[in-house]
């Protein structure tokens, strides 16, 4: 299966904050923000927004001198005897605190053995989740989080993920033409989030934004109750710019 990235503002966040992280790593003594700026070349703006973020994320602390050292999260994600675990734990607050933020229950997918597969979510019971009524594996063309994983396929995996999936007409406004559909995710702009506008269930609407690094496949999204699409575009975007922090979970 060949995949067709194209690097989002998430990545690019993600990779400068893992540049980062490793500055600050090697220097077990603590460096200063200054110090940062120049070892890693970035501007001042753009890194005191990372640290806001890695501080936050517990990836790095601020000591009494103002210098920066390693924080708790990444010695215990180091330490950990069951590193799966810990990560898990840690996406798990991470996407707490994102559903708080955004107001919407949110969730990781991956693309794995050429299935989809949502692998964690947060929601509450005033962000409820969506109700899977249709098994998430052969119901990608009509949710966000399917459609967001096909279009990083090429063409071929997404031909070949259609062959073995049918599409079948969850609700109205479901797509059922594999014509239709390979265009509309050929035309999807990596940067834009992919929406599902009550395609896989009557009352629910979604937006899912890629989070892909090196050859694997994924996907932040978000689901709302059609009561709430007011807010849909309003919450993708959010759910995009705060998806570095996911990110940079998966690639450390």
């Amino acid at each position: 299966m060949a995949l067709k990235h194209e690097p989002t503002a998430p990545y690019h966040s993600a990779q400068d904050a893992l540049r980062v992280l490793e500055t600050v790593a090697r220097h077990t003594t603590g460096i200063t923000d200054a110090e940062l700026a120049r070892h890693t070349t970035l501007s001042p703006e753009r890194l005191t927004s990372l640290l806001r973020m890695l501080r936050r994320e517990g990836y790095v602390e601020q000591v009494t001198d103002g210098a920066y050292v390693t924080g708790e999260a990444l010695t215990r994600l180091g330490s950990a005897q069951d590193r799966e675990e810990a990560l898990r734990e840690k996406l798990q607050r991470t996407l707490d605190r994102l559903r708080d933020s955004v107001g919407a229950a949110v969730y990781i997918s991956r693309y794995v053995d050429g299935e989809v597969k949502v692998t964690q979510y947060a929601d509450s019971p005033d962000t409820p989740a969506v109700h899977e009524w249709v098994d998430f594996r052969v119901s990608a063309h009509a949710t966000a989080v399917g459609k967001s994983l096909l279009t990083q396929l090429d063409h071929n995996g997404r031909r070949d993920h259609l062959s073995r999936h049918k599409m079948a007409r969850l609700t109205s406004r479901t797509i059922t033409s594999d014509k239709l559909l390979l265009s509309r995710l050929e035309a999807q702009p990596a940067t834009v989030p992919v929406l599902d506008l009550q395609e896989y269930a009557v009352g629910t609407v979604c937006a899912a934004v890629p989070i892909t690094a090196g050859s694997s496949v994924g996907c932040l999204a978000l689901s709302l109750p059609v009561e709430h699409a007011h807010r849909l575009r309003q919450a993708a975007d959010a759910l995009n710019r705060n998806a570095a922090p996911v990110l940079l979970s998966l690639a450390i």
